[in-house]
């Protein structure tokens, strides 16, 4: 409920707003009400279960005033204002028990101060004044140089390409070997996988941010996400398949801005269609993460990818990982794939379906299942690369024509050549289906 760190008032809300038990008691708030220029028709009668009533059909004010008096219990009755109370609303309780215990305990809980009744003008005014100021107040900045924020967003070429696997891996890789405060957004609202395959239930955080975008807050981010490991926190959801997707996507875009506020890492386990669909996630991304694999139909989406990359996000560094890659057997070869995308690709997993067995078993992180595995440890080479690449902004290979990389990928010369060439002849470099770029 108490949220100082969110300074600035919402325009969209109340001021203010109090539930008073008494008439007495109201007498007193309403001429300080006046005075401060709000509304004294705000100041309505009943305590704080008339207030959870209300806050639940309506938006809860910049600064709420409840009347504890008719509790029998205010610790476990307050908990349940939290539940409707938007963040970055100051609560004031106002009530008539002297018991230093439960100052500290409603202080403690949330609430940002409490008076005693009788009240008195003098001690009314000093609390909303005091209240005002949580709104005034420059955000805390820490003394050091602003520490550093590295976004990611993992995008697969294909469906099965495995970018959520490694989107999970490398989330938990910063977190746990880098010692990094990571939060992972999985983007697949009704078949995201980021909870399920840590073991963890992906509640209703993601859900509820797309519904109410001005909700969310550092508070919000702290009651929502779902912490993995002790530097990893997790916002993932399983949305009703008869719901479909309403939003602009602006609740995704407050949800980045407040990562960059409370994490070092973000990684974003991002759907193709959420891609193209909202483009403007990918202002603040500092790396994309492509993941694809060695078949024409990865192929050609890769190029469409790469090139809708360059003119929608030109500023993110793209990181090529090749996954699910066993020698002799793809449908193209390495060095066919990366002629016709026009650049190197970065990183490549062998295929290793036991150890991806494995970690579904666990119900962990493929690198945590697997940590002595070729697969973890280039996956760990895929977290040195986001890191540096998010420090020094290295730029990628300049493709090798201006057009469309569409018209020059010759998928059946691709297919042929493949079928034809033996290991051997791959690597002696004697493929003979690359693409042709023509003169």
């Amino acid at each position: 409920m108490n949220a100082p760190w969110n300074s600035g008032m919402s325009g969209n809300r109340d001021p203010f707003a109090a539930f008073i038990c008494d008439d007495t008691a109201l007498d007193t708030l309403r001429p300080v009400v006046a005075e401060l220029g709000w509304a004294p028709e705000k100041c309505a009668k009943g305590g704080l279960r008339n207030a959870i009533q209300s806050l639940s059909v309506t938006s809860s004010p910049n600064i709420l005033v409840v009347d504890l008096s008719e509790c029998s219990d205010p610790l476990t009755e307050i908990n349940a204002l939290a539940e409707v109370c938007e963040p970055g609303t100051v609560v004031i309780a106002i009530g008539q028990v002297n018991d230093v215990r439960l100052y500290r305990d409603l202080l403690a809980s949330g609430i940002h101060d409490y008076l005693l009744k009788p009240l008195a003008t003098g001690q009314v005014r000093d609390a909303l004044n005091d209240a005002q100021t949580v709104f005034s107040a420059p955000k805390p900045v820490d003394g050091q140089a602003a520490k550093r924020h590295v976004s990611t967003a993992v995008v697969g070429t294909r469906g099965g390409a495995g970018a959520s696997t490694v989107a999970t891996s490398l989330a938990w890789l910063f977190s746990d070997e880098q010692k990094l405060p990571t939060a992972l957004l999985d983007l697949d609202v009704h078949f995201g996988t980021g909870a399920l395959t840590l073991d963890l239930e992906p509640g209703r955080g993601l859900t509820d941010a797309i519904d109410n975008p001005s909700r969310i807050d550092g508070l919000f981010i702290e009651r929502a996400m779902i912490r993995a490991n002790d530097n990893l926190a997790v916002l993932s959801a399983e949305a009703p398949i008869n719901s479909p997707l309403m939003t602009d996507g602006a609740a995704f875009v407050q949800l980045e801005e407040e990562f960059r506020q409370s994490f070092e890492i973000t990684v974003i386990d991002m759907p193709r269609n959420m891609l193209i669909n909202f483009p403007q996630l990918l202002a603040d991304v500092n790396i994309v993460t492509l993941v694809c694999e060695f078949t024409l139909a990865s192929a050609r989406d890769s190029i469409r990818i790469l090139s809708w990359l360059k003119t929608y996000a030109p500023h993110a560094q793209i990181v090529i990982v090749a996954n699910k890659a066993q020698s002799g057997l793809a449908e193209i070869s390495r060095a066919d794939f990366e002629s016709s995308i026009e650049r190197k690709v970065d990183f490549v997993l062998p295929f290793d379906a036991k150890s991806a067995t494995n970690a579904a078993k666990l119900g962990q992180a493929f690198v945590e299942a697997n940590k002595s595995s070729k697969v973890t440890s280039q996956l760990r080479n895929v977290v040195d690369r986001v890191l540096s690449t998010g420090d020094e902004a290295v730029e990628p290979d300049e493709p090798k024509s201006k057009r469309s990389l569409i018209g020059s990928l010759d998928l059946k010369g691709l297919l042929s050549t493949s079928k034809k060439s033996g290991p051997a002849d791959q690597k002696k470099g004697k493929s003979k289906g690359a693409a042709k770029t023509d003169a």
